[in-house]
């Protein structure tokens, strides 16, 4: 349970103050600003104690915003609660800083008193409170329009209001990726993981049922038992993906995803996120990076670079970034390279290789002539690891859509008047070869 929530500015000065319980003082803000925004040391921890009050606390730009509470609460369940009044904010009044705070107190108010009740989080989904907070206060409702949201405070369909009507049904569905890799210079793959998230835009009307399905390997697997289909060949084109872990919207049942591995769903109207998963077996890695260093003497040292596309040739990579570092006593660097554009970035003691768009199955070469400084330290150069951006159209965790159907038995609209897109993009996350 919560005692108070503390808006702050950078200079200290309170901007919100809401006290919910009784064990907290009037002079506890005046404690945190004391302790933590003038401290003289950097506060590293996001909890701060002070005389057995415990502050939780983030900064968003020139804002800080703080739960206290004298009990022993669940940290996680606090900040979560503080990320959701940030977003909360954002969704009603855009960016959030000192002068929206200021300019929209009153609806700030309104809603901490709805998002805690004596301390305890109660709603915080923004798609129930605007149905009966706006930015000028709270609506006149008539006695039906009561009742929905009466219901959608309530009942289990709090993501998606009644009534939504569309001229033309529509359903995005965007499978983006993030591939991290730690490999060293001789292709070996020390560490790798895929962490992925699926995102939807829903224009549908009245309240549809979803249901999604994908090449999880549990999936695959019961398909090749019923089918008794030993064909080797068959296997790898219908392989499906391990998944490690995955969380999912509140939508998502999740009796039919544990019973019959198929997402089934209610999507809440716009864009939303409907999972995310981590995988860390058999990915496809977009690209791959030979570095060869070679000194040349004291003064002078040459890296060359190969870098190789893996997918597809009919795909094209985009948005490739090759951040090659090169010591700290480099003088001048001479650059070639077949493909691109490259530079050397002092600041960053490194050399920065662009290429715009890479077919796959491709290969580029990049040649540094590096000239050193004398020195005289004998400490050999570390070389940190060569990392890289990209962007690719394909899922490097193999994950595939393999339906996505919608049913609204109301308005008798069927799955094929839906227009439906999907969409693959595979990025870098911390994507590093060691050289």
């Amino acid at each position: 349970m919560i005692g108070g929530l503390f808006i702050y500015n950078h200079k200290g000065e309170i901007l919100i103050s809401r006290i919910y319980r009784d064990d907290i003082a009037r002079n506890a803000v005046d404690a945190f600003r004391v302790n933590v925004i003038h401290a003289r040391s950097q506060i590293r921890s996001p909890v701060t104690n002070i005389a057995r009050t415990s502050f939780f606390h983030l900064k968003k730009s020139n804002i800080w915003i703080t739960a206290v509470t004298r009990q022993n609460v669940n940290a996680a369940m606090v900040f979560e609660m503080l990320h959701k009044t940030l977003a909360l904010m954002t969704s009603y009044f855009g960016k959030v800083s000192e002068e929206a705070i200021k300019s929209n107190f009153v609806l700030i108010y309104e809603l901490l008193d709805e998002i805690l009740d004596f301390g305890y989080p109660q709603k915080t989904d923004s798609g129930i409170l605007k149905t009966f907070i706006t930015q000028q206060g709270i609506k006149t409702t008539s006695a039906e329009e009561q009742t929905k949201i009466t219901n959608q405070v309530t009942g289990q369909i709090g993501w998606r209001r009644e009534g939504i009507k569309y001229r033309r049904n529509e359903l995005f569905l965007d499978v983006l990726e993030n591939v991290n890799l730690l490999m060293n210079a001789q292709g070996k793959v020390l560490s790798a993981h895929v962490s992925g998230r699926v995102v939807m835009r829903s224009y549908l009307s009245g309240m549809p049922e979803c249901k999604f399905g994908m090449n999880d390997k549990i999936i695959t697997d019961n398909k090749d038992k019923d089918n008794n289909n030993n064909d080797m060949i068959a296997k790898k084109k219908n392989a499906g993906i391990a998944i490690d872990d995955c969380t999912f919207h509140q939508c998502v049942k999740l009796s039919k995803f544990e019973t019959e591995r198929s997402i089934s769903f209610i999507p809440p109207d716009g864009e939303f996120e409907l999972m995310r998963y981590r995988t860390t077996k058999d990915i496809s890695f977009p690209f791959r990076i030979i570095p060869l260093v070679r000194e040349i003497g004291k003064t002078k040292m040459e890296i060359k670079v190969v870098l190789k596309s893996n997918y597809r040739p009919a795909l094209l990579g985009q948005k490739i970034e090759v951040k090659i570092p090169t010591p700290v006593t480099t003088a001048g660097v001479n650059l070639f390279c077949n493909k691109g554009r490259s530079k050397y970035k002092s600041s960053d003691n490194a050399v920065v290789w662009r290429i715009k768009r890479m077919a796959g199955l491709k290969e580029a070469q990049l040649t540094a002539e590096i000239e050193l400084l004398p020195s005289t330290e004998n400490r050999k150069w570390q070389r940190p690891p060569i990392s890289m951006n990209f962007e690719v159209p394909y899922a490097p965790s193999g994950l595939k859509v393999r339906y996505l159907k919608v049913f609204e038995p109301k308005l008798n609209y069927s799955d094929h008047e839906t227009v439906k897109w999907v969409r693959y993009i595979g990025r870098s996350g911390l994507y590093e070869t060691r050289s």
